[in-house]
């Protein structure tokens, strides 16, 4: 039983999953599971326990409520849908009805994947940043789609060139996904851009859709982020997604929510029914606990984000020699450019973790533009971010 399925099989699996490859951010956390006392920067999971107003509801719950291990409606449950309805107009001032316009998602993984399937016919073409998150590309690549990249200015911090964007379209271009505050550089987009992309897409007829899991952590940038999912005029035009595992330290309970157009949601409905049924009704519930709690740990998780961005990038100072990096405006990432001598980013990140258990994910996970840079998450503890670091200046020397 050594052989792949590939090996033994090969027409058993298809050529478009053959094609793919696993994520790099898991290849590195799985190849750094199995390296003792490992300082790991190589996933955005938030160090913090889910907040105990949820974890004491859904213990609560557990005990009292006899459905909580059923089935719920395949676009969850009403109570949950009207509180994101709300949450929605409470963030972006637009109303939006709980029945037709709001999905209950398994993550924003998931909720991207069916929506990608609903819109996305062999050939089509979706556009998305120059880096970007990496996962994107082949959830496009797996729907038969093609990715088209809109590469980020580095050398003018991490600048979105919307002039770019109407030569990238095409008569097969479906949609495009923009990521604000970015994954992996931390890039937030400003207004400006932002509602020039809009008019962009609306007159080409395109979707805009926004993967949202980071807008909580926007630092000294919070007065100026803008939400493109705000503008009523280009509500037809935006499937909006908002994840639960960053701001709520809850990715494992595996919850989002979608706002898009009706008409878009009674096609997403039967893929979400077809690959999950529902999502999982206890996180629902835990879901429901978030959105009718205060929810003052957010500021505390930015806090104490803010906190780590400060320290690595002065960590990062002591290494110019090895990387140079753009600051992150918001998320909890840096992506700097390896200045080190080395042949790709993928071997610098295994020769690192192999000789100084140190585990970063390489950037050529996140699009062309990625190759040569690492991408480093912050919102591991303060002991974690500097041992990763004294490891790299053991290896490297200070500047």
């Amino acid at each position: 039983m050594t052989d792949s399925v590939e090996q033994q099989n090969p027409r058993f699996v298809s050529e478009r999953v053959t094609a793919l490859r696993l994520s790099a951010i898991k290849e590195m956390v799985m190849r750094s599971a199995n390296v003792e006392d490992v300082a790991s920067l190589a996933w955005g999971v938030p160090s913090f326990r889910t907040p105990a107003y949820i974890r004491g509801a859904v213990t609560e719950q557990l005990d009292t409520d006899a459905d909580i291990g059923k089935y719920a409606l395949p676009d969850g449950l009403p109570l949950l849908k009207q509180l994101a309805a709300r949450r929605h107009h409470e963030y972006t001032g637009i109303e939006v009805d709980a029945d037709d316009n709001v999905m209950i998602t398994a993550g924003n993984m998931q909720g991207m994947s069916s929506l990608l399937h609903v819109i996305t016919s062999p050939g089509d073409e979706i556009i998305l940043t120059d880096p970007g998150f990496a996962s994107h590309t082949q959830q496009i690549s797996l729907c038969g789609g093609v990715p088209v990249y809109w590469p980020l200015d580095e050398d003018n911090d991490w600048h979105l060139d919307v002039d770019l964007l109407p030569g990238l379209i095409t008569e097969r271009t479906k949609a495009l996904i923009l990521v604000s505050p970015s994954n992996p550089t931390g890039k937030i987009f400003s207004r400006e851009r932002l509602l020039r992309i809009g008019e962009i897409a609306k007159r080409h007829g395109l979707l805009i859709i926004l993967d949202d899991p980071y807008s909580c952590f926007t630092y000294e940038n919070r007065d100026t982020f803008f939400n493109l999912a705000s503008v009523p005029e280009l509500f037809d035009h935006v499937a909006y997604l908002f994840s639960f595992s960053k701001a709520y330290a809850m990715g494992g309970w595996r919850l989002g929510y979608m706002v898009l157009p009706g008409a878009l949601k009674r096609q997403l409905i039967k893929v979400h029914d077809l690959n999950m049924i529902c999502t999982p009704r206890v996180s629902q519930v835990a879901g429901i606990a978030a959105l009718s709690g205060d929810a003052h740990h957010i500021a505390e998780f930015e806090a104490r984000f803010a906190a780590r961005r400060e320290l690595i990038c002065e960590r990062l100072d002591t290494l110019a020699h090895v990387f140079g990096y753009n600051k992150p405006e918001g998320a909890y990432y840096v992506f700097p450019r390896i200045r080190a001598a080395h042949d790709n980013a993928r071997e610098f990140c295994f020769d690192l973790l192999d000789r100084s258990k140190v585990a970063l994910t390489p950037g050529c996970a996140f699009g062309p533009s990625g190759e040569h840079h690492v991408r480093m998450a912050f919102c591991v503890a303060e002991d974690v971010i500097d041992r990763a670091f004294d490891r790299i200046e053991s290896r490297y020397g200070r500047a």
